[in-house]
């Protein structure tokens, strides 16, 4: 009965490290900047701000593949 029970917690193996978290903060620092680059009034730098938004673009695909590794 035990070496069923070690069988299946090995089955289901989670992908979560450490580095995650840096992933994560790195996100929420480039949609703040491209929010910060929207909202500037006289001129908006659109080089910028596509830049960001295919940053942020990358980054929440990376963060969704992350997340969806981990087992809860």
């Amino acid at each position: 009965m035990n070496f069923l029970a070690e069988n299946a917690t090995e089955a289901v193996k989670s992908t979560y490290s450490h580095f995650d978290i840096f992933m994560l903060v790195f996100t929420i620092l480039i949609a703040i900047g491209l929010v910060r680059l929207l909202m500037q009034r006289p001129r908006k730098n659109v080089l910028a701000i596509g830049f960001a938004t295919v940053s942020l673009l990358v980054f929440l695909a990376a963060d969704y593949k992350m997340v969806s590794g981990w087992v809860f």
